[in-house]
């Protein structure tokens, strides 16, 4: 059943006041006045120019908030896409990236519209922190170039080439930028001690803006030369650019259907996970369906102005929180202030050091990673450090995709194995009035399925001696696939080959469900499928009594063959 396209906004309507709109207002501006520099910062990184970043924040920004599932989640270019974006413009172009964008939206779209929303947020914790710290790390990595002053045109986007790339070029690193750099970065750390003690006023001034401020007014020393967003990317436009459609072969667009799937489940994880904590913050829940379509649409529509990919930032949106916002209308107030600051400040903003958006990211990228998850590491599991710890090498060594298709294939071998180490097969004690030749009873616990279909292979032996009747209880069963009844289905022809019978007792819902819809109750009789123990006890004592009756009418032939 496809999900129902409703924004959180819609709800806002029936009871919004003044107050709830004046208080939105303030957290709006507030969160816009934080999502700025990270909006230029990030595109800078991703090899993009700062408009990109501006742009993507306004239009997916808005549209995230006015479409989503969230009533406060802020959307707009995160830090996780930096290295996915970079190795994309390096391999395919802007244009391309601008294609993949607007596909993984159609993806996004998908997802949510079919109801996949739930499920993308289920993906193990373990692979999301390995890639969350993995993108960290290459985060701080690719900044170390602007933050250094080294002058590397085209820095690589593969692992190795890149360490080489910035270790032969760490000689020529450039003294003024990297004071102004570390200059930058000493603010972003110390201004939130400083903050704390002064008044509530000004305590919403968040430390990168100091740092952009200071490190503008630093470098325009005379004496400092330093590469600035002018120097490298000339002027910032004070308004949006006409939509345009990327222009694209169908050849071009099977070569980005890779990078597009890996934009939309990236997106999709983030997002969904940043809802979740949302939700956490201000005690309600978001539609993951919802918020998923809603991406999509951002993400198809921002490429159509020059933007890149969205999706839900947690930084921003905890900003958002603690501002006072309680609705969506903060989410939008925040793009619009974007819009009005860019209108006003982009002859200023091009005046911006590079080394100090660097800092800006170095600092983003502190914050991001779960550090101190590598420090737990030995109080947890093998399987979790083995998932956790190939996740975040993959990431940083090879690729995000391959990260995950790893980390995701090794979560799923390790949850088979443990699933089927809780399967067991146990012998039950027979009635002191039956024989052990006459009859045998065994009981299933756990999971009938395909990677635990080796605990019954004592029943499932050809050589095997079979008793007259072989009682299966199933009632500590709780759950079966089409393997496991494969397997009841050799060991009934096993024992009506050998002349004897198979008893199930105390099926489940969802193994009698499968028993049923396959058929399979057929095959075995109706009779022989059982509520319980006891009442298997009884018909097994019934018709083994018939048989010693009839055993010399048809000495030849298994009473159970034609069942």
């Amino acid at each position: 059943m496809l999900s129902r396209f409703h924004p959180r906004s819609l709800d806002v309507l029936g009871d919004y006041s003044r107050s709830r709109l004046l208080a939105d207002i303030t957290a709006g501006i507030s969160v816009g006045v934080v999502a700025l520099p990270l909006a230029m910062a990030f595109a800078i990184a991703s090899g993009l120019p700062p408009a990109a970043g501006l742009t993507t924040a306004i239009i997916a920004g808005f549209l995230i908030s006015l479409l989503g599932g969230s009533k406060v989640q802020i959307g707009g270019p995160a830090g996780a896409f930096i290295v996915v974006v970079y190795a994309i413009v390096q391999q395919y172009g802007v244009g391309n990236l601008l294609l993949a964008t607007m596909l993984a939206g159609v993806f996004m779209f998908l997802l949510g519209l079919f109801g996949l929303g739930a499920l993308v947020r289920h993906i193990p914790v373990s692979i999301v922190i390995g890639f969350t710290n993995g993108i960290a790390a290459l985060i701080a990595l690719s900044q170390l170039n602007d933050f250094l002053g080294l002058n590397i045109d085209h820095l690589p986007a593969e692992f190795f080439s890149k360490i080489k790339a910035i270790t032969l070029a760490l000689p020529n690193a450039h003294l003024a930028t990297l004071s102004t750099g570390v200059f930058s970065l000493a603010v972003l750390i110390i201004w939130p001690k400083i903050a704390q003690h002064l008044p509530s006023g000004l305590k919403q001034i968040t430390g990168s803006m100091i740092a952009l401020v200071l490190g503008t007014l630093l470098a325009q020393w005379p004496e400092i030369h330093v590469p600035t967003i002018a120097s490298h990317f000339g002027d910032i436009p004070s308004q949006l650019p006409s939509p345009a459609f990327p222009q694209f072969t169908w050849h071009s667009l099977a070569a980005i259907i890779q990078p597009a799937l890996t934009i939309a489940v990236l997106g999709s994880i983030e997002s969904l996970l940043c809802a979740r904590i949302a939700d956490g913050m201000i005690n309600d829940r978001h539609n993951p369906n919802q918020e998923l379509m809603a991406q999509g649409i951002a993400n198809f529509v921002s490429p159509l102005f020059g933007g890149f990919c969205a999706t839900g930032t947690i930084a921003r949106t905890v900003t958002n929180i603690n501002s006072g916002a309680s609705s969506p209308v903060s989410g939008m107030v925040h793009a619009l202030s974007i819009l009005l600051i860019m209108a006003i400040a982009a002859p200023f903003a091009k005046l911006i050091p590079l080394s100090t958006l660097a800092a800006v990211l170095l600092y983003v990228a502190w914050n991001m990673g779960e550090w101190a998850e590598f420090r737990r590491l030995q109080h947890f599991t093998g399987n979790y450090r083995t998932i956790l710890l190939s996740t975040f090498i993959l990431t940083v060594v090879v690729d995000l995709t391959v990260a995950m298709e790893v980390g995701l294939l090794l979560a799923c071998v390790f949850f088979i194995t443990r699933v089927s180490s809780l399967t067991h097969l146990n012998k039950i004690e027979l009635p002191t009035h039956m024989a052990s030749d006459q009859i045998e009873a065994w009981s299933i616990h756990g999971s009938l399925f395909f990677g635990s279909i080796a605990k019954i292979e004592v029943l499932l032996d050809p050589h095997k001696i079979q008793p007259d009747l072989l009682i299966l209880d199933l009632s500590s069963l709780l759950n079966m696939d089409t393997t496991g009844l494969e397997a009841l289905e050799t060991l009934l022809h096993l024992l009506h080959h050998q002349g004897a019978g198979l008893i199930i007792c105390g099926a489940g819902i969802q193994p009698n469900s499968l028993i049923h819809r396959s058929g399979f109750y057929q095959h075995l009789g109706s009779e022989f499928l059982l509520p319980d123990l006891p009442s298997a006890w009884q018909w097994a004592d019934h018709v083994l009594k018939k048989n010693q009756a009839n055993k010399h009418t048809a000495a030849k032939e298994s009473p159970f063959a034609n069942l």
